[in-house]
């Protein structure tokens, strides 16, 4: 959704994508550090519900940027989004089992069990929000240093049809792993 935004819209429009990412991951954090996470993650009925809802975001998402046309203005500049990109990415994040398991195999392995719990997956997530605030910067500035070659109606158009099919064919992926 990042590239989508960016190439469309501006480097700028990249704040709410990962301002959205972010939250996303914090709220992974919190329901770990009340152990909400490791109770999903241990009912094969929960966690397939919660697969299969983000699964059907995904691929619900993914159809809707399919069928949308890049929008222009008449001197050929985009028109901002009408989606909105924190919640999409805020979504994306909080729906995607994957990213609550991370909460559940790997930060385990960094957690000091005779100190308090939940300062210390604070600490590893403002650590992991970090390093994605990093790399989603990089990719932002990325695309929009490449924004020029995609304003062309056709190149546009192509970016949001690879942008959708990806999102349908993660969804897809998702609703049958």
């Amino acid at each position: 959704m990042l590239t989508q935004r960016v190439a469309r819209d501006g480097a700028r429009h990249a704040a709410p994508v990962i301002l959205g990412t972010v939250t996303g991951l914090y709220v992974h954090a919190a329901l770990a550090a009340i152990g909400l996470s490791a109770l999903v993650m241990r009912s094969s009925e929960v966690f397939a519900a919660v697969r299969l809802a983000g699964a059907a975001y995904l691929i619900g998402l993914g159809i809707v940027t399919w069928r949308t046309r890049p929008a222009a203005t008449a001197t050929g500049a985009p028109l901002p989004a009408r989606r909105p990109a924190y919640l999409q990415a805020l979504l994306g994040n909080v729906l995607n089992p994957k990213a609550a398991a991370i909460f559940l195999t790997l930060v385990p392995q960094f957690l000091d069990p005779d100190a308090a719990l939940p300062p210390q997956i604070l600490v590893l997530a403002t650590a992991q929000a970090a390093l994605i605030t990093v790399w989603l910067l990089g990719w932002a500035v990325l695309i929009s240093r490449a924004r020029r070659s995609l304003r062309s109606p056709t190149a546009g158009t192509i970016v949001q049809r690879i942008a959708g099919a990806v999102l349908v064919a993660l969804g897809i992926r998702a609703a049958v792993a």
